[in-house]
């Protein structure tokens, strides 16, 4: 995995999400609901700028504003600015970090869209960063040919996600390829946004912010 593209998961449904009625009644969809899933489809749109601390002094940062309705991502960096639709039949270099930053920003929305993955939870685990009492929920994605129809750009890794009594994220661990060792974030500072909750900071054990998010606006 490149040195940014640090989340970039396996399937990603990023045109809509499943009618309210039809969510089912697993912990996966209650970390969706308790961020607001069931309001999602009044939403029309949503801006962000994503940020990463590269080293001591370098922050590396991207624009993207995704167009739910139409199915459009607007992409703006150091590099280059454009527009490409999701639905067209070859998707330009740059959407493999558009759905790496989607994924800092919205996985509890991801687990009601993606359909590729199976889980596991486990009571009473101790958060690995902060040893807060949590349940411990493990997202495996399905495993496959990186790209090919379904299995996104990533397959095969996992997550666990170390969550609240009220279903909310207070740390998650990224194991790439399913893997015994991987690193872990916070999900802190939450804001809510028509209708729907986000949070703009990962703290890293040492206790220094490594990813955030500004510029945030949901219409």
């Amino acid at each position: 995995m490149k040195n940014i593209l640090l989340a970039v998961v396996a399937v990603c449904a990023l045109q809509a999400c499943q009618p309210k009625e039809t969510l089912p009644d697993t912990l996966p969809m209650k970390v969706a609901k308790a961020y607001g899933i069931e309001n999602f489809d009044k939403i029309n749109s949503i801006a962000y700028t994503w940020n990463v601390q590269r080293d001591s002094v370098n922050v590396l940062s991207r624009d993207w504003k995704w167009n739910i309705k139409d199915s459009t991502v607007y992409y703006s960096g150091d590099d280059t600015t454009f527009t490409y639709s999701l639905t067209a039949e070859t998707l330009p270099e740059k959407d493999g970090a558009f759905v790496n930053d989607k994924y800092w920003f919205m996985m509890p929305f991801q687990l009601a869209w993606d359909t590729g993955y199976t889980f596991e939870t486990e009571e009473n685990v101790a958060s690995p960063i902060k040893s807060t009492n949590s349940t411990k929920l493990t997202i495996l994605y399905s495993a496959g040919e990186a790209k090919a129809p379904g299995m996104g750009y990533t397959p095969g890794d996992a997550y666990d996600l170390y969550l609240d009594e009220n279903n909310k994220i207070l740390e998650w661990t990224f194991r790439r390829g399913n893997g015994i060792e991987g690193r872990t974030w916070t999900w802190e500072n939450e804001e809510k946004f028509g209708g729907i909750t986000l949070a703009k900071d990962h703290m890293g054990a040492e206790g220094r912010r490594f990813i955030w998010f500004t510029d945030i606006k949901v219409d």
